[in-house]
């Protein structure tokens, strides 16, 4: 039996073309072996919103990913499905997204009757940090953290348009800068309110308004780190410590491989071991 050399040309061309697909349902089938430990254990709904790049198509190009309409209708679509009185465990790790979509999830989850927890492995921002505060209980990895959910009109920060009016004055700026203001201030006021919203049955009424104020006015950049020991002096309560299963997870929601790693190290636990004295040469 013979093969030709455009056969076997198509034969590799289509062992490439699967083997991503094979990886992927491989992993696939691992999450959810996964998902189904934890929710044994803790006896929950499992549901996961993990933001990652992954090559998921045949010449592996990365999407970027961020909280949209999409997540927020499955996920509500989970919660429709969940009992009453089934606790509900949400993995959170997104850098954030569109306010509609964050806000629908931390409403629905905010509704349900039996205890939500949001675990965050590393981090959870903006539209991320909005689903943790609907929570009853957020619980951290110790280096993970949260962010500010002051919102963002394009690319700039809503508080960042609003004081460069002011600081300009309104009769220097533009006709289109004013109604950027103009939204940017709705939304700030918009944002708040919801904030409100969550913390006001977590906090009592006055340091819930206050918390709500620095997490959506501006205060800090878009992109700063709220550390469990910020977040804790606001008044939240934080609970430290994820289930070995989440760090688990994690792994299987790989970032596409590269050439070349940033990180790498030898994933075993060290222990120190006794060094022997070195003998000394005399010569």
């Amino acid at each position: 039996m013979s093969f030709s050399l455009s056969g076997i040309f198509w034969f590799i061309f289509l062992l490439l073309a699967l083997l991503p697909l094979y990886r992927q349902h491989r992993l696939e089938v691992e999450r959810v072996r996964i998902i189904r430990k934890l929710e044994s254990k803790r006896g929950s709904r499992v549901i996961t919103l993990i933001h990652r790049q992954e090559a998921l198509s045949f010449f592996g190009i990365p999407f970027s990913r961020y909280i949209n309409v999409e997540d927020s209708e499955a996920i509500l679509r989970a919660i429709r499905f969940t009992p009453d009185d089934m606790p509900i465990d949400l993995v959170v790790h997104t850098p954030g997204g569109l306010v509609l979509a964050s806000e629908q999830i931390g409403r629905a989850l905010e509704k349900h009757k039996a205890k939500v927890t949001v675990f965050v492995p590393h981090y959870a921002m903006s539209g991320g940090t909005m689903i943790a505060l609907a929570a009853d209980e957020i619980i951290m990895d110790e280096n993970a953290v949260l962010g500010p959910v002051d919102p963002q009109l394009g690319n700039f920060p809503a508080a960042s348009i609003i004081e460069t009016v002011r600081l300009k004055s309104p009769a220097l700026a533009s006709d289109q800068t004013l109604m950027l203001a103009d939204m940017a201030t709705k939304a700030m006021r918009q944002v708040e309110d919801f904030i409100y919203t969550l913390l006001r049955n977590k906090l009592p009424s006055e340091e819930a308004k206050k918390t709500a104020g620095l997490l959506t006015q501006g205060v800090w950049t878009h992109d700063f780190p709220l550390t469990h020991e910020k977040l804790r002096a606001l008044g939240l309560k934080i609970t430290l410590g994820l289930p070995e299963e989440i760090y688990y997870l994690m792994d299987l929601y790989p970032q596409p491989p590269q050439r070349r790693p940033s990180v790498q190290y030898i994933p075993l636990p060290y222990r120190r071991e006794k060094e022997e004295p070195r003998r000394r040469v005399f010569r």
